[in-house]
């Protein structure tokens, strides 16, 4: 079955997170994903993470789908059977830092007059203008900066990341999404060019309701922990045996939600009877209502509050989140032979499609596996060039 890439090549000078992750949704979709590697070290996420026989699940789950070669891009060789590779290639994604690229002869101009036809996606931190386009960037640090950060955790607490890496995350999205327009806005001017995502403003494209909020108002949103920053109630209330996640989000779900667990009346009460006064005793209304859900336990309150309409779940760890037969049937955990290796358990695919899914044609590459596939015809090509 083709799949919405087959047949587009994807040359990736990625290492990583951001610039992999992107490669691996390319390549998910059908592309055909070269992952050009530093000759004997390859990618530093091989020797990172869990290992099992040798090979990092960090590694695998991130690199599936594609092909590895081995090339210095600091050797003239290695520049000039990059530069092969590119007339063929209808994608070169990088995660340089802004101008490495061009120092290596990789100007945008070069590429133009390599491959008109070519799309250049470059990932970074900051972007490629500005006064830190050339500063290092990492994960941490980009929270920090967008004001992700500012708004995590509680207003007596000190600001908190993310758990997961999502600014790496969130920059690789986005330069899948704007590779994939970029082909086919070629497909309509027939030319290449450049997509850039910088990891700054992918997260600060996130903040959502608290960015228009704060352009609206010049007023910076509180932490707010659990709670929700303009809607009461809303947030972890305690049932018998744990918390209970309730997201009553408009005034016809909440009152749906305090039906259920008996308190109903309070949205009556002139201490709760609009969201400025709940939001106001927001703590004296969460305790009301943890007080009332603490008589049963949390499948009793999740199962009456869906049954009601009223968005409702368990705060699961990673291994009830795997066990979850919702998870299960969405199939996102799958398992990837690797050859010598057995079985790799991995994420699955968060895109659904019904008529060309995503599927796993390769695992991760060894370093340099496909060397002789790839690079052995550009080599003799090199030779006859130097003959002739």
């Amino acid at each position: 079955m083709r799949q919405p890439l087959d047949g587009i090549r994807v040359v990736d000078l990625t290492r990583v997170l951001s610039g992999p992750f992107c490669t691996m949704l390319l390549g998910d979709m059908g592309a055909e994903v070269i992952k050009v590697e530093t000759p004997g070290k390859g990618d530093p996420v091989r020797s990172q993470g869990g290992m099992k026989d040798g090979l990092s699940w960090y590694f695998a789950s991130f690199n599936r789908n594609k092909k590895s070669v081995e090339l210095d891009l600091y050797s003239e060789e290695g520049r000039a059977l990059l530069a092969q590779l590119l007339e063929t290639a209808d994608v070169l994604v990088e995660n340089f830092r802004p101008g490495v690229l061009d120092k290596m002869g990789f100007t945008q101009e070069r590429l133009k007059q390599i491959n008109p036809r070519l799309v250049t996606a470059s990932i970074n931190g900051y972007g490629s203008e500005g006064p830190y386009a050339d500063r290092p960037a990492f994960d941490f640090i980009t929270q920090a900066m967008s004001g992700f950060m500012s708004v995590n955790g509680r207003e007596d607490q000190e600001p908190m990341r993310s758990g997961q890496p999502i600014t790496d995350l969130v920059a690789g999205l986005y330069a899948a999404f704007g590779i994939v327009n970029a082909l086919r806005a070629r497909d309509i001017n027939g030319e290449g060019q450049r997509v850039e995502s910088a990891m700054l403003n992918g997260i600060l494209s996130m903040m959502a309701y608290l960015a228009s909020e704060h352009l609206l108002t010049g007023k910076l949103p509180p932490r707010t922990g659990n709670d929700h920053p303009l809607v009461a109630p809303y947030g972890l209330y305690k049932a018998s045996d744990g918390e209970v996640a309730v997201a009553p989000s408009n005034d016809v779900v909440l009152r749906r939600f305090m039906r259920t667990i008996g308190l109903e009346e309070l949205l009556d009460d002139p201490r709760f009877d609009t969201n400025d006064k709940r939001f106001a005793r927001r703590d004296e209304l969460n305790a009301l209502i943890s007080a009332s859900m603490s008589s049963h336990t949390q499948a009793y309150w999740i199962e009456r509050l869906n049954a009601a309409g009223v968005p409702s779940g368990k705060v699961q760890n990673l291994a009830e989140v795997f066990a979850d037969p919702q998870v299960q049937a969405q199939e996102m955990a799958i398992e990837v032979d690797h050859p010598g290796r057995g079985k790799v358990r991995m994420l699955g695919f968060p895109v659904k499609l019904s008529g060309t899914p995503c599927h796993v044609r390769l695992p991760s590459p060894a370093l340099g596996e496909h060397n002789e596939e790839i690079l052995a015809p550009l080599r003799d090509k090199l030779v006859r060039a130097v003959e002739g």
